[in-house]
């Protein structure tokens, strides 16, 4: 479970790039976090993964401070940003490893899950390679690899199809209902608004660090689509 108690984030003393937002992603939730460019979605997504620290507020991960004690909820989850962060100089497998090892993650457990998910996404005979090698897909693939590899119990994604084929998209979809069906905690942005209608079971949508929309997928919906409820809102806003 995540918690954000009256989180706030201010840049330079003065720009509130998140202002004072407070919601419950729940256990055995897939939940989309939507808004424009600039929105606060990353900023947000890196607070909860204790990348930046923030100002006001607190965010809990299974009733755990991220603030008080980070490397206990560090533990439990898995961050993937937009952009793939790798060490390029090492091999794939090495990259995977070094991940699994800075969760402890048991031989059985990785292997066991290096091997599914390096078939899953084609990965399996450029394990050995070296990363620098990599077009920026199989780079986001090693990425999601090393996420999936330790079993997190919170996964947390920044536009995670983006530069993805067709098929990688898929199967990234069948891992997060997989997940699901665990009672993972997965928590992602994204643009696509089709893929977030047709996989998330709860949708948050921010626009210029507020909340201004949440519930269920149907609730925010109703009986139009989550793109004309969000393009409606994009367009009050440029009216302000």
């Amino acid at each position: 479970m995540i918690e954000f108690k009256n989180f706030t984030k201010i840049y330079n003393g003065e720009k509130r790039a998140v202002d004072n937002i407070s919601f419950t992603v729940n256990s055995g939730e897939i939940f989309a976090f939507i808004g424009h460019n600039g929105a606060g979605k990353t900023t947000t997504l890196k607070c909860l993964s204790g990348i930046i620290d923030f100002e006001e507020g607190d965010i809990l991960i299974d009733g755990v401070s991220i603030k008080d004690n980070p490397v206990n909820c560090k533990m439990k989850i898995s961050y993937v940003p937009d952009t793939p962060s790798l060490y390029e100089n090492m091999k794939a497998i090495d990259f995977i490893n070094f991940i699994c090892d800075m969760y402890n993650t048991d031989l059985n457990t990785r292997y066991e899950n290096i091997e599914k998910y390096s078939k899953i996404f084609g990965l399996e005979d450029n394990l050995n390679d070296i990363i620098s090698s990599f077009s920026h897909g199989m780079k986001q693939k090693v990425a999601l690899i090393a996420a999936f590899s330790h079993n997190p119990d919170v996964l947390i994604m920044d536009e995670p199809f983006v530069g993805l084929d067709p098929k990688a998209i898929f199967d990234i979809k069948e891992i997060m209902k997989e997940m699901l069906k665990c009672g993972k905690t997965i928590f992602f942005s994204t643009h696509i608004l089709e893929v977030a209608e047709k996989l998330c079971t709860k949708v948050a949508i921010i626009q210029n660090g507020k909340i201004v929309k949440i519930g269920s997928m149907k609730e925010i919906k109703g009986d139009n689509s989550l793109e004309k409820v969000f393009l409606g809102l994009e367009s009050e806003d440029e009216k302000v």
